[in-house]
Formats: structure tokens, sequence, C-alpha cells
């Protein structure tokens, strides 16, 4: 008997344990809504969107971030404050995720219940204050040039089975004659390049659907010089597998806040056939300099 005790006051603290254990509430928050916001004073452009993360806040307290839909467990119950932040992917890079600064976050407050499921449905808006420049391709005229130095070109295209948006997008296509585009945004457009610096948000969004890589940059203009800054490569993807139209976020602001002297930007972009010499093209659609 004495040998058995110690096992039964074992059994009895573990017995006290579970039931102290906390029945969790759950909350479900499906994917994304974006939607249009009447209250800006320019044109936001097609509502194309990649806000596949959020950062989630309970009551001022942050969650964490999560790739949605999700659903989680939370030791919390009764009236709950929730602050969503649509979330990307800054620069591509899946391990920097980042509340997009020029969309507004989705605040609910629900009532809790240990054991039971809240679903969340989240939607955002541009704020109103969002200043935008855009190249969709709809126009007769575009927005960018070749700089003269490349030998193909930045072309409208309307191919029914790649068009995703509008009825147009652009077009660069690569060949072993062809090999390379070098353009940037043409003098026409210097006006809206005029950015802000010391450290304000500044964002280069692309819709792209390519087989071939394409290297995105600012170009500095000054009294004093035309300088080129490389900044973040669009990578290709398999002619061979599945292409399907994808979106990026490119965050400007370090290279504008680290160009004081500089009166206005241009938008470059790059293109060298792969290697291997098969044709390859860059399909880009929605292209978007977005800063308050």
């Amino acid at each position: 008997m004495k040998a058995l005790l110690p096992l039964l006051i074992s059994i009895f603290i573990l017995a006290g344990c579970v039931k102290k254990i906390d029945q969790p509430s759950w909350i479900e928050i499906s994917e994304w809504e974006f939607l249009p916001n009447a209250s800006l004073l320019s044109e936001e452009g097609e509502l194309s969107h990649n806000f596949s993360n959020a950062w989630v806040y309970a009551n001022g307290k942050l969650v964490g971030v999560f790739e949605l839909p999700v659903k989680l467990p939370l030791l919390l119950e009764g009236k709950t404050r929730f602050q969503i932040l649509p979330t990307v992917l800054n620069n591509g890079i899946s391990a920097t995720k980042k509340a997009y600064p020029f969309v507004q976050p989705y605040d609910i407050t629900v009532d809790l219940v240990k054991g039971e499921k809240i679903k969340i449905n989240p939607f955002t808006k541009h704020y109103d204050e969002v200043k935008f420049w855009i190249e969709d391709f709809e126009e007769s005229s575009l927005k960018f040039e070749n700089d003269g130095t490349g030998s193909s070109d930045l072309v409208q295209a309307s191919d029914p089975s790649i068009v995703k948006y509008g009825s147009k997008y652009g077009l660069i296509a690569l060949n072993s004659t062809d090999s390379q585009y070098n353009g940037y945004t043409n003098d026409s457009q210097d006006i809206w390049f005029q950015l802000p610096k010391g450290g304000a948000e500044v964002y280069l969004e692309i819709d792209y659907r390519s087989t071939n890589s394409l290297v995105t940059g600012l170009i500095e203009v000054s009294n004093s010089q035309i300088k080129y800054h490389p900044n973040i490569q669009l990578n290709a993807q398999d002619p061979d597998g599945e292409v399907v139209w994808k979106k990026i976020y490119i965050d400007l602001k370090e290279i504008i806040s680290n160009t004081s002297q500089a009166e206005y930007y241009k938008i470059s972009l790059n293109a060298t056939l792969n290697s291997g010499g098969i044709p390859r093209d860059v399909i880009i659609d929605n292209v978007k300099v977005l800063h308050f």
C-alpha cells in the first residue's frame, strides 16, 4: 500500500492539472477582400492584390502573423477587439512579412465563447490620402520607352488566353536576335516621380506572368548626375510548367531616402534573355507607384 501511495498522489495531481487547462475559443479568419475606395482623389486602377498574410492583434496585443485563411485557438473570452492588418511579402521575400502601409486594417469586436468558433471575413481599402502613378497598358501611348541600347521593346498585347486585367498588358518578347530590353518611364512622366524622402513609404507594385527574369530599378536624376539603382529581380517561371499571374510589392523607401539630392526619378526595367537561347516572354500589368 505504501508503494502505491506516491502513484495515487501523482494521479490526483495530474487530474487536477488537467481540470485547470482552459478550453479555448476559436476564430477563423478568411482571405482578404479588397474593395474600391470612392473617397480617393485619383484613380486607384485595378484592385489586384496579394495580401496573403495578416498581422493579428487582440485587445491591442499581438497574436501573431499568419497566412490566410487560418483557424486560431485563443485563451480569451467575452468582448474582444481584433485588428487585422493586410500583409505582403516585402520585395517578394517570404521571410519578410510587412503590414502594407497604403491599405486600412480591419477592425472588429466579437464576443468570444469558450469552445465555440467565430468566423471573421476581413476586407480592406486604400487610405484616402494615397497617391498613384499607374501604367495598365490600356491607353494608346505607353509610359515607358526604350533607352536605345536593347534590341527588344515593351509593347501592348491582348492575347485573350493571357489577359487577366482589362483588355491589354505589356509584353517584352525575347529571343536570340532580340535578346535585351532596357527601358524607363518616359520624360512626360517625370513630374509624377518627385517622390517623398525622409523615410516616407513608397512602393512599386507589378503584376507579372513571365518566363524570363526582369530587373526593376530606379534612376536618380539631379542637376549633377543621372545614376542607376538596380533593385529587385522578378524571377522567371518555368516555361514548361504552369505559368501564372503573380504580384510583387517592391519597397523603394531605402533608395529614395538615401538619394537626398535627386530632383526626381525614373522607374527602370531591364530584361536579358535567360541562358539557353529559348525564346521567353516578360508579361507585366498594373504597374503602380504608391505614396502618401
